[in-house]
């Protein structure tokens, strides 16, 4: 079913018409795309039941990260926008409010859809000024969610990686992944590719509120298994560890032995943090299933979105000791990620990528 967006949103398409992506500093790609550009569908198949796709032709795709920001890497490419994982605690929510978007319940069922993604990312990695920086994926809504079954932007995205020899990574709690598999391992034999998935916890009862949309831990835990069997190198992100629900010693116990058992390269863990957007989502969660908690999650938090650093280290110790013990640790900074051409004539052996 489609409707124009003059219809749809009477009247508030000039918010989206003028939008920046976040992080984007150059001018001349100070709009994400045309207000005339978008085209609103739903499905009318069980799996998308409730959610609204907003189909867009975007201006531009690989965005530069912040100079302020905590992550490791300067450029990403998203080819969505909202996330059916739905998991409460997400950071990415606060975008939706760019989009004049419901937060809350619009981001997890109202799904921006950049349809060019791959023949833009072309564009820009052919352009004199790309010098071939690594590009990370998954690092604000997963580029593996349901949507993607059913758009298929990241086999495109994937082998213009690849034709241009460009560095990337990507990080998610999708299954999907698996349809791409032979895509990365060409791309691995010409560049570095580092892949991990996110496992913060294997209990299912926290699992199935907090995570509602994502498939279960242990079929995320199946995703790293598979891939090295097909001697693809997975690591996992712990994360995020949920203060007084996922971060008992028992519990970190339980989640790196599945973790090393599933046969991931590292192991690295991040505790929950909540920014502006999520912190009002995952607050309220909190105060519906766990009351008892709200104060102490008050008083942890209190000074920002991050918890403090004393917890933040007893954590990351407790899952490093567990990793050595389990004979897995953390991703090693500066190891070689790429894979050489099998030399001819000589059987091929397996393709290594590693977490980033």
């Amino acid at each position: 079913m489609f409707y124009s967006v003059a219809q749809y949103y009477r009247g508030g398409a000039m918010r989206w018409e003028n939008l920046s992506e976040p992080g984007h500093t150059r001018a001349s790609d100070a709009a994400l795309f045309d207000a005339d550009a978008v085209t609103v569908r739903t499905f009318d198949t069980p799996e998308f039941a409730g959610i609204t796709f907003h189909e867009v032709r975007a201006r531009s795709i690989v965005n530069r990260v912040p100079g302020a920001s905590r992550m490791p890497f300067e450029w990403t490419v998203n080819p969505y926008r909202g996330c059916t994982h739905a998991c409460v605690y997400c950071f990415a929510r606060k975008t939706h409010s760019y989009l004049d978007l419901d937060t809350g319940l619009g981001f997890d069922s109202q799904i921006v859809v950049k349809v060019n993604a791959p023949e833009l990312l072309r564009r820009r990695l052919s352009s004199p000024g790309w010098h071939g920086e690594h590009i990370a994926m998954g690092t604000n809504v997963d580029c593996y969610q349901r949507a993607e079954g059913r758009y298929r932007l990241m086999p495109g995205i994937i082998d213009a990686l690849t034709e241009h020899a460009n560095p990337f990574s990507i990080l998610t709690k999708g299954t999907l992944i698996l349809r791409d598999l032979d895509a990365l391992a060409r791309a691995a034999r010409v560049t570095d590719v580092g892949i991990s998935v996110s496992v913060g916890f294997t209990d299912p009862a926290l699992w199935r509120t907090v995570e509602p949309g994502t498939p279960a831990p242990e079929r995320r835990l199946d995703v790293v298994r598979a891939l090295g069997e097909r001697g693809i190198g997975c690591g996992v992100l712990m994360a995020p560890v949920i203060p007084f629900l996922g971060d008992d010693p028992a519990q970190l116990r339980a989640t790196v032995r599945a973790i090393a058992a599933a046969g991931a390269t590292s192991v690295t863990p991040l505790v929950l943090h909540l920014r502006p957007g999520a912190r009002e989502w995952f607050m309220s969660w909190l105060a519906a299933h766990h009351p008892h908690l709200v104060r102490r999650y008050e008083r942890l938090y209190a000074e920002g979105a991050y918890a403090p650093k004393w917890y933040q280290r007893r954590i990351t110790r407790q899952v490093h000791d567990l990793a050595r013990e389990y004979g897995i640790g953390p991703a090693r900074a500066g190891a070689s990620r790429r894979t050489p051409e099998p030399a001819p004539a000589v059987e091929p052996g397996p393709t290594q990528l590693t977490l980033l």
